[in-house]
């Protein structure tokens, strides 16, 4: 009876916070959004669990967030899921990580489907295990017609390595003579960048209290509002997500001027 009372008075508290939400003019709504997924491991170490319940927990945060994002308007979420510098974690973790990854892929993929959810991914995709890139690829092609949302998940990925990619790639272009050095400005550097045909994110969150940006999306961020919790994210759901957005939405956002 205390847990149905306490998901009404939930469920009423998100109500009155998406109501609040419609209300903000569409120039305050964060139409892409970055997530920085941070504290599975604390969160399963403050319930005497191990690591890999944390992040189980956390794929189950994951699946909220994608199903209501739509609701508030959001039109893109970045996923900061596997960074370069994660294979540096226990073998054995890593493992987890990647089986989890394609598992949870191939198992939710009628649901991305079926709400028009398109999948992406951002990063060193051809670094990843084989087993990875089969299950993802098979995703994102089943996954292109999505129009309601753009799950860009963030996978071997880097902010320096996506800068240095690019710098390579440039540098081949201007050698074998297709672009000239004198005409690289930021658009034709923005045109080498990961899935550069998105905007920048609005608005980044990073759960669990960490006050840093952890190498991701170091060019497209620029800008971007930030955003900080101190929930872990296995316990980030729809009422924190519309916290951040109404944060968002009483900010004023000058990039530069008065």
């Amino acid at each position: 009876m205390l847990k149905n009372r306490e998901k009404d008075q939930s469920n009423k508290i998100l109500q009155e916070l998406v109501e609040q939400i419609k209300q903000l003019p569409a120039k305050r709504i964060p139409h892409h959004i970055a997530l920085i997924m941070d504290g599975n491991g604390r969160w399963a170490k403050q319930r005497n669990l191990n690591r890999t319940e944390g992040h189980r927990a956390g794929v189950a945060s994951v699946k909220r967030i994608v199903r209501f994002a739509p609701q508030v308007d959001v039109k893109i979420l970045t996923l900061y899921t596997f960074s370069t510098e994660n294979w540096g974690r226990p073998k054995s973790e890593v493992k987890m990580l990647m089986n989890l990854l394609s598992d949870t892929t191939l198992s939710e993929l009628d649901e991305l489907i079926g709400n028009g959810v398109q999948l992406r991914v951002s990063g060193r995709f051809s670094q990843l295990p084989f087993a990875q890139r089969k299950a993802l690829s098979l995703a994102m092609k089943k996954t292109k017609d999505g129009g309601k949302l753009i799950l860009n998940l963030a996978l071997n990925y880097g902010g320096r390595a996506e800068i240095i990619d690019a710098v390579q790639n440039i540098a081949k272009k201007v050698k074998s003579g297709e672009i000239s050095s004198r005409s690289i400005d930021e658009q034709l550097f923005e045109k080498f960048l990961y899935n550069h045909d998105l905007p920048d994110p609005e608005l980044l969150i990073r759960t669990s209290g960490e006050l840093r940006i952890s190498n991701f999306l170091l060019w497209q961020t620029a800008y971007t509002e930030l955003y900080f919790t101190e929930k872990y994210w296995p316990d980030f759901d729809e009422i924190e997500l519309c916290k951040a957005i109404l944060d968002y939405g009483s900010r004023e956002r000058r990039f530069g001027g008065i």
